[in-house]
């Protein structure tokens, strides 16, 4: 085993001198793959207390322990909690989209660190991990599913156990990006389902669900129900990057 590690670095070091690990934001040199340059790390907007107890929605000002953001007072979310790393401004943007279209997956060690800080008291509580699920032929079309890929890096971060396969998207949806929120929320409403082959290893237990972007919590919401409907005890939703909006 020692051996094969000293190969795996040693090869790890030539394809570093021969392709050298860049900046998974604008492209420079960096020292390892799947990191950012200084400059872009200064860039990016991560989400740090105070923020509402329940959704993650970060606050201007401290108002005290345990404070709700002016939505979730209107309406509590489907979901127990959620938080984020970053937020989607220009620079948590790209890096979304360079990781969800552009095929730099090897951003999803680092990212799998950023989510165990930025949820790590979301991580004590779970029990299981699963990935908001694209429909197959999204994800044939794709490749691969960004969401399974954070879930799975997370998975082997912290060793919650991952459930790759516990949803699954029933229909096919129409792209989010230009809906309202109401709209958002009929779009997804009754797309997914936990898979009958593990739902009784779901019964009684609280599940992590990962995905890229929050943006009105339609999707996290429609998949919290499901996992509900199928004995979750609990649905916390944990993201890379969610929209910051102002709320009336």
């Amino acid at each position: 085993m020692a051996r094969l590690a000293a190969v795996a670095e040693l090869s790890g070091r030539v394809l570093d001198l021969l392709l050298p690990p860049r900046c998974l934001a604008c492209g420079v040199e960096v020292v390892r793959p799947g990191a950012l340059c200084p400059a872009c790390w200064d860039e990016v907007s991560f989400i740090a207390p105070p923020y509402c107890a329940l959704c993650g929605y970060p606050f201007e000002f401290d108002p005290g322990p345990d404070a709700l953001c002016a939505a979730c007072l209107r309406e509590p979310p489907a979901f127990d909690r959620a938080r984020a790393v970053m937020r989607y401004d220009a620079r948590g943007r790209a890096l979304v989209l360079g990781f969800k279209h552009g095929d730099r997956t090897e951003g999803a060690p680092s990212y799998a660190a950023w989510l165990a800080r930025a949820g790590a008291a979301l991580l004590a509580d779970a029990e299981l991990l699963a990935p908001v699920p694209l429909h197959w032929r999204r994800q044939f079309a794709r490749r691969y599913n960004q969401a399974a890929l954070l879930a799975g890096a997370l998975a082997r971060h912290s060793g919650v156990p991952l459930v790759p396969d516990l949803l699954r998207r029933r229909r096919a949806t129409p792209s989010q990006g230009h809906l309202s929120a109401a709209a958002r929320a009929r779009n997804v409403a009754g797309a997914f389902a936990v898979d009958p082959a593990r739902a009784a290893g779901l019964k009684g237990r609280r599940v992590l669900l990962i995905d890229d972007v929050l943006t009105t919590g339609a999707t996290a919401a429609a998949c919290a129900a499901a996992l509900r409907r199928a004995g979750a005890a609990g649905v916390d939703v944990l993201v890379l990057a969610r929209v910051v909006r102002a709320q009336g």
